[in-house]
């Protein structure tokens, strides 16, 4: 009779296996919501570092076609100048 009422009432360790679950679940949600927001977090810092590229793409475009058509001989010679190079190293 003894042994059917201490059966009846859950031990500790099932008390504490139960607890550590919900205990375990609980981080596991709270690491999902940190992920999630660590991903908006890359997200946006690649988003804002592509615009910073591109904007920066665009200036210097800019400034060489500002330099083409201010010395176009001098730009000519450069461009010669950098074939020649990669030229001479391709051939070896």
């Amino acid at each position: 009779m003894v042994e059917k009422k201490f059966a009846a009432v859950p031990n500790e360790a099932e008390i504490d296996g139960s607890a550590a679950r919900v205990d375990l679940d609980n981080q596991i949600a709270e690491l999902r919501a940190e992920i999630a927001r660590l991903t908006e977090s890359v997200s946006a810092i690649g988003t804002g570092a592509r615009a910073v590229v591109a904007s920066e793409a665009e200036v210097l475009t800019e400034r060489l076609r500002e330099r083409v058509r201010e010395e176009p001989v001098s730009t000519l010679l450069a461009i010669a100048g950098v074939a020649f190079v990669i030229g001479l190293l391709a051939r070896r």
